[in-house]
């Protein structure tokens, strides 16, 4: 299968390593990966602080990029390693108008979060890999509350070889980014990030895996803040790893 990939601004500028894996990942499976170089943002930040019709202008022209490679390139599919940025194309739909609405209707019809694409749209969870140590899951809240993206992601783990996974009672609350609202909010948000990493390292786990790395970003830094020894990694990491210890 032809496959568009989409990094994502943060994966694009932050966590180069993320984007790597996950196309290795999908090489993996035998799917050949297209990139456009030109992709940017998927217009979420504007979005989430109510900037409507400035998130429409960037997401517009991101979704004329993506349907050109579905068009102009055959891909057969749009795959992110980032669930936030997929359900922002969705919610893309309800923004624009026209011929620019028909097109992303098209896009977010052909657009899938990784784990989502590889486990039900090409029923593999098992890539082969192997990481030694005990990981956690966070469930990012647009990848849980938006895209239904819950057992995908675990079926993909159980499969990683060496990988013991240790599930947290807190994988479903919010790790308090949120965009902006980590900035306009920095208490409440450090409290709720807090609350998780008190539990997972009571858990005794090696690393904390989530699909957004906007999620990392604030796990990751809280983490190094505390002092903390566990290590936040990006589920396509996991899965493109070979015999790697923590």
């Amino acid at each position: 299968m032809r496959v568009a990939f989409f990094a994502s601004c943060l994966v694009d500028q932050f966590r180069p390593s993320t984007g790597m894996a996950a196309v290795e990942v999908l090489e993996r499976t035998g799917c050949e990966v297209v990139f456009d170089a030109r992709q940017t943002c998927c217009g979420q930040p504007a979005f989430n602080t109510g900037h409507h019709d400035e998130a429409a202008s960037v997401c517009g022209r991101t979704i004329d990029l993506l349907h050109e490679q579905l068009e102009s390139d055959q891909c057969e599919a749009v795959v992110s390693p980032s669930g936030s940025c997929t359900a922002m194309i969705r919610h893309a739909t309800h923004l624009l108008t026209g011929p620019a609405r028909e097109r992303a209707e098209r896009v977010a019809g052909k657009m899938y979060e990784l784990s989502a694409f590889l486990v039900d749209v090409l029923g593999t969870d098992d890539l082969g890999a192997s990481w030694n140590g005990r990981v956690s899951w966070h469930d990012a809240c647009h990848g849980l509350r938006d895209l239904g993206i819950c057992d995908q992601p675990r079926r993909l783990l159980s499969k990683v070889r060496g990988l013991e996974f240790v599930e947290s009672s807190t994988c479903d609350r919010c790790c308090g980014f949120g965009g902006t609202f980590s900035v306009n909010m920095p208490g409440i948000s450090i409290a709720m990030v807090d609350e998780k990493i008190e539990e997972l390292e009571r858990l005794s786990i090696d690393a904390v895996a989530t699909s957004d790395a906007s999620c990392l970003m604030q796990l990751e830094g809280r983490l190094q803040a505390r002092g903390s020894k566990i290590r936040g990694v990006h589920l396509a990491e996991l899965l493109a790893a070979r015999e790697t210890t923590p």
